[in-house]
């Protein structure tokens, strides 16, 4: 398997290269040159399957034999053994054709772990047999920081640096980062928004010089091995939702990632009605699927700090799709919002998103109405960004979609006590251990949001043999 990059200007890469780099030398995403196909009786036999087993079947041609099957399939295995539900993904039906999948059964209690886990050992693999090292550097709106600091730390040839922005993450969030006191781990607080760390990191990849020196390497949802990670779970809950007809599925989503992934497992053959974007009132991609038109706005912080976002990267793999994968027009795309801080896109390829895509916003109000509702009805609590999904779906629901519908549920309530609290009175427990873990003294620095400060920082304490 080839990867090609959304932008047209970069060399075609194995699983391999793609895996250790991240963002393509152009500025573009990486793609499968062709999306594997599987067939019906494949996709059937998901419900019958372990989540490992599903997970090695669905990766499997996007490794294309990099890394052998034995190897492959041990790693997989290993990563979820330590889920704390035997289904690692399992499904929870609410009725009238709604269903929440929870993928925070990892150590991160988010949905992150369900790529993350894997990622950090084909990583390690690879870089031990070739004999190098890799300076990991990432940007996190919550989630991401934890789950990829709990998959690296401790990494012999891995050192990572993740930036947050500071004071705009839970208090829960923060510690899973910055309580963890391996020597190869390194938490940067960014005084700005996510988009603004995002910036960072991607100007960081842009300058080659610097790139090649540190060996710098992803795990951001650019790296196309995290949203290839996440494509299983859309096959193994339809699967489970046991609907004789295509399903639906709303992702609360930011940096359109995860809900990518829903598409990638809908172009491999999985049977997909709608899928739904979910945000917050930071709603660009909502704004952008009603008008045609990207123009990233302020971000507003919310109680749902992840989607607190206003440059989604992984569109940008969308567009290249929807553009019949014209790298030009995707560069010409990018240009226009570099320039003006906006593009259009064109009525052909907007028709093209819509056919598969609708979007929805939920407020505030609306978000914590949903929670205290749901714990109300169904004695369960949610998380604020599980709640943006339901809300949203439910939504949709009252204008007559009735087929079934899977809520991705993407974080374990106990990370934003908070907002629980205020919608229900209620202050959700952690599972047993994970509090006492995070209890520890904290490490990170503090940086304005300047791109040189950033180089020399790494440029310190990166080890460079």
């Amino acid at each position: 398997m080839k990867y090609v990059s959304t932008r047209g200007g970069a060399p075609d890469l194995d699983f391999e290269e793609v895996l250790l780099g991240g963002l393509a030398r152009d500025g573009g995403l990486y793609l499968p040159v062709r999306w594997p196909q599987l067939a019906p009786d494949e996709i059937a036999r998901r419900a019958e399957q372990s989540y490992a087993a599903a997970a090695f079947a669905v990766m499997r041609p996007f490794v294309g034999g990099v890394i052998d099957d034995d190897d492959l399939e041990r790693m997989i295995t290993t990563a979820y053994a330590g889920f704390d539900d035997p289904a690692v993904a399992p499904l929870r039906r609410l009725g009238d054709g709604l269903f929440l999948l929870e993928l925070f059964h990892g150590p991160t209690l988010a949905f992150k772990d369900m790529a993350m886990q894997v990622l950090a050992p084909m990583m390690d693999h690879v870089l031990k047999r070739r004999g190098q090292r890799l300076t990991i550097v990432g940007a996190t709106s919550g989630d991401t920081g934890g789950a990829a600091i709990s998959a690296f730390r401790g990494r012999d040839a891995i050192d990572i640096f993740i930036l947050h922005p500071h004071d705009r993450v839970s208090d829960f969030q923060r510690r899973q980062m910055t309580t963890a006191t391996e020597a190869n781990v390194f938490n940067i607080a960014v005084q700005g928004t996510f988009d603004d760390c995002q910036g960072l990191v991607k100007a960081l990849f842009g300058d080659l010089a610097f790139r090649d020196r540190h060996a710098l390497g992803a795990v951001n949802s650019i790296n196309w091995a995290r949203v290839m990670a996440q494509i299983v779970y859309y096959f193994t809950s339809a699967a489970a939702s046991g609907a004789g007809t295509p399903v639906s599925f709303t992702v609360p989503t930011g940096n359109f990632g995860d809900i990518f992934a829903g598409y990638a497992a809908a172009r491999m053959g999985l049977p997909v009605d709608r899928l739904v974007i979910a945000t917050n009132i930071n709603d660009i991609l909502v704004r952008t699927l009603e008008t045609g038109r990207y123009q990233p706005g302020i971000v507003s912080a919310t109680s749902s700090p992840s989607m607190d976002i206003q440059v989604s990267s992984n569109f940008e793999r969308l567009l290249f799709e929807a553009y019949d994968r014209d790298g030009a027009a995707v560069v010409r795309l990018m240009d226009d919002l570099a320039r003006s801080g906006a593009f259009a896109i064109a009525p052909g390829p907007l028709e093209a998103i819509r056919a598969r895509f609708d979007a929805g916003r939920a407020s505030e109000a609306e978000t914590m109405t949903i929670i205290g509702e749901v714990y109300e009805r169904e004695g369960l609590l949610i998380d604020p960004h599980t709640a943006v999904g339901l809300a949203v779906a439910r939504a949709g629901r009252t204008r007559g979609d009735a087929g079934p519908m899977i809520v991705l549920a993407t974080a374990d309530p106990a990370k934003f006590p908070d907002a629980i609290r205020t919608a229900t009175g209620t202050v959700p427990e952690a599972p047993p251990g994970v509090l006492d873990a995070l209890s520890g003294p904290e490490r990170f620095t503090v940086m304005e949001n300047d791109l040189d400060a950033l180089r020399g920082f790494i440029e310190k304490n990166a080890t460079t043999e």
